[in-house]
């Protein structure tokens, strides 16, 4: 029974490696890409509060019992 010649294997595999890259580049160079909305357009939301705006605990008042 005949032998394998694997000589031009490695030959292939990198053949066949470097046409799968190139395959997908081709396809990521026809893809557009969507910029994301710049925050410009919006204005900050200004608070008309007179205390300072910082953490506190809110307590709910005590359920009532039956």
């Amino acid at each position: 029974m005949p032998q394998l010649d694997m000589s031009p294997w490695p030959m292939v595999i990198m053949s066949m490696i470097l046409a799968l890259f190139y395959i997908t580049q081709l396809k990521m160079l026809n893809f557009t890409f969507h910029t994301t909305p710049s925050s410009n357009l919006t204005m900050p939301h200004k608070h008309k509060t007179t205390w300072e705006l910082k953490w506190t605990k809110i307590y709910l008042p005590p359920s009532m019992y039956q």
